[in-house]
């Protein structure tokens, strides 16, 4: 009797094993977000599909038209069930986990309130307020990173092994650009069915490997990248791809629900974080090429109309300006999600050039 006990008590334990395991917490916590992201986002659609009916913006071309009073705000289920399986599946004592959430929540709540303007008021809230509040929710998380969860305030140059620059106090202004800035990247790039979401899977499943290595001290000084302690933010990447994953079954052309702000807003800072938190927020110049195109399409618009008195494109971003070229959207969307792909690649690839 004492033999079969122990026999059950031993394979309990080796259960709890395995479940303390990163890689086996990520990947269950990918399947679950995903099955969950497409059961809430059906239930999401036929709930609020009244109730949140959007209008396109502007300043893009006609055929959008047709995408008129469908369901946005789609980012809300996103949110939701990324939270809802962190607290199944992370690591609740690790500090970094609740910066990560803080983030979501923190940019998603400003989506939120630019989106329900917009849907009840025509018109969503004034720029200047709505990057206001990015920068002080950027300040919050990077302050509780700093001090509440052994942040660094160094910096990780790419191709360069040893070169470790430690910013000091300019680190928190640099740290809110990038979050803030690839927020509002994103946010560009959230124009075509299926673009800004297909863009982010790939980034977020190298940024949750990133977190992964920087987080074991062995592997992490063999490539040369400083140890972070991030590897349960891997957890919280996994996450984020299924629940991508999920919204993406509904997002694909033609879309049956728009992420809105409080997804692309939460979802880039989010990315950013990652990549902060693991000191290698440099690679988000490689990785996210695609976000930071869409960006520089716009400035050189604007300077191209104002100094020449011409467009530069078509239409900005850069995406209408094909879609204005005679290119079927699905074309577009498939074609910068390779580019995406590519360019994370790429972008992994440089951590073992150091």
């Amino acid at each position: 009797m004492l033999h079969y006990a122990a026999i059950a008590l031993k394979s309990n334990l080796s259960i709890l094993n395995v479940v303390h395991y990163v890689s086996f917490r990520a990947i269950a916590g990918l399947l679950t977000s995903f099955f969950s992201s497409v059961i809430i986002g059906g239930l999401f659609i036929e709930r609020f599909k009244s109730m949140l009916a959007c209008r396109v913006r502007e300043y893009v071309p006609e055929s959008h038209s047709a995408k008129n009073n469908k369901p946005t705000m789609g980012g809300l289920f996103i949110l939701l069930v990324v939270v809802s399986n962190a607290l199944l599946w992370c690591d609740l004592t690790n500090a970094k986990v609740w910066v990560m959430i803080t983030c979501l929540v923190g940019f998603g709540a400003i989506g939120a309130w630019d989106d329900w303007s917009k849907i009840n008021h025509t018109r969503g809230i004034k720029s200047y307020q709505k990057f206001m509040m990015q920068c002080a929710a950027a300040g919050i998380v990077i302050g509780a990173w700093l001090w509440f969860a052994g942040g660094t305030t160094c910096l990780s140059l790419p191709f360069f092994k040893h070169c470790i620059p430690d910013l000091g106090l300019f680190f928190l202004p640099w740290a809110m650009f990038v979050m803030v800035a690839l927020s509002n990247a994103v946010n560009l790039a959230d124009g075509l069915d299926g673009l800004a979401i297909g863009s982010l899977i790939p980034n977020f499943i190298i940024f949750s490997i990133i977190c992964y290595l920087a987080g074991h001290v062995d592997i992490a000084a063999y490539l040369f990248i400083p140890y972070a302690q991030t590897s349960e933010l891997a957890v919280i990447g996994a996450l984020l791809i299924g629940a991508s994953l999920g919204f993406l079954w509904y997002n694909t052309y033609p879309a049956e629900i728009f992420m809105g702000d409080v997804g692309s807003l939460s979802l880039g800072a989010g990315l950013a974080c990652m990549a902060l938190m693991a000191k290698q927020e440099l690679l988000l110049l490689v990785a996210g090429a695609l976000f930071v195109i869409e960006v520089i399409s716009v400035i050189l618009q604007v300077f191209s109309v104002r100094l020449r008195g011409k467009r530069l494109f078509l239409m900005a971003p850069i995406h209408h300006h094909f879609e204005l070229l005679g290119w079927k959207e699905t074309k577009i969307t498939t074609r910068f999600s390779i580019l995406s792909l590519v360019m994370c690649l790429l972008a992994l690839i440089t951590i073992k050039l150091r």
